[in-house]
């Protein structure tokens, strides 16, 4: 089994930066694509940003490109997302994501909804509020 525990929401001014980890654990060496959704009260779970294990390919989606980096250390099994210009639209749930079967090109399909049992694993979420 492999787990995931994500770490460094909190609560950031409009306009503000957090920077998100996730550590993955256990059974890591069939990963092929590490990323991010998230989901805020009342609305759809959204696919935010991936980066694939074999060649570091990106996905980010329409509301964060130009805002949001996703990064990796392989050696550490360790994926970052960085973000930066946060609109209180960004207030969400994070969840971390690993994918034993998909690369990131999935998320351009809309029906990827995430890692289902035994072919990936989700983390616990941490919460990102950005308000004033």
């Amino acid at each position: 089994q492999m787990q995931l525990v994500e770490s460094g929401g909190g609560l950031v001014q409009p306009g503000g930066s957090l920077r998100l980890s996730c550590a993955a654990s256990g059974f890591t060496s069939n990963i092929y694509s590490m990323g991010w959704f998230r989901q805020a009260p009342g609305k759809e779970r959204e696919g935010v940003s991936c980066i694939s294990t074999p060649d570091g390919s990106t996905y980010y989606a329409d509301s964060v490109k130009g805002r949001f980096t996703i990064s990796r250390d392989n050696a550490k099994n360790t994926v970052f997302l960085q973000m930066n210009s946060l609109k209180p639209e960004d207030t969400a749930r994070y969840y971390c994501t690993a994918d034993l079967v998909v690369e990131c090109d999935a998320w351009e399909d809309d029906d990827y909804v995430g890692p289902v049992e035994d072919f990936g694993s989700w983390g616990q979420g941490t919460q990102v509020t950005v308000s004033s």
